[in-house]
């Protein structure tokens, strides 16, 4: 992950609660079967103390999977209590293709590897 980016929630409707809700953008790099980089639109609602929260995310990639080049966007969510995963989601966007990846639809799924690493699978098809 680069350039992770956060930003102001100004709205005079802002509503606090006991865990603080966030946006950022971000970019990130893959590399592997998935090959390219992604333009990263992430919002949250996290205690960084207590290690709990959920993740929104919705990402346009550009690259490649298993050599097919192109482009689409994917979304994906879960929720923490700080040492596990739940209620996760993950989906590639439909009509979102472009070029080798035109057509694609699908899921997928992300693991954080215990050094933070993270790790990203497709599940795809393409028409």
């Amino acid at each position: 992950m680069k350039n992770f980016a956060p930003a102001e929630l100004a709205s005079p409707l802002a509503v606090s609660t006991a865990t603080p809700a966030g946006v950022a953008t971000m970019e990130k790099h893959y590399r592997g079967e998935v090959v390219g980089h992604s333009a990263t639109l992430f919002t949250s609602a996290f205690d960084h103390a207590a290690g709990v929260g959920t993740y929104l995310a919705m990402e346009s990639f550009e690259g490649s999977l298993h050599g097919r080049a192109g482009t689409f966007n994917f979304a994906h969510s879960t929720s923490t209590s700080g040492s596990n995963r739940s209620a996760e989601f993950f989906t590639i966007v439909p009509s979102s293709g472009t070029g080798e990846l035109a057509g694609i639809s699908g899921s997928g799924g992300l693991v954080v590897e215990a050094d933070g690493t993270h790790r990203i699978w497709f599940e795809y098809q393409l028409d």
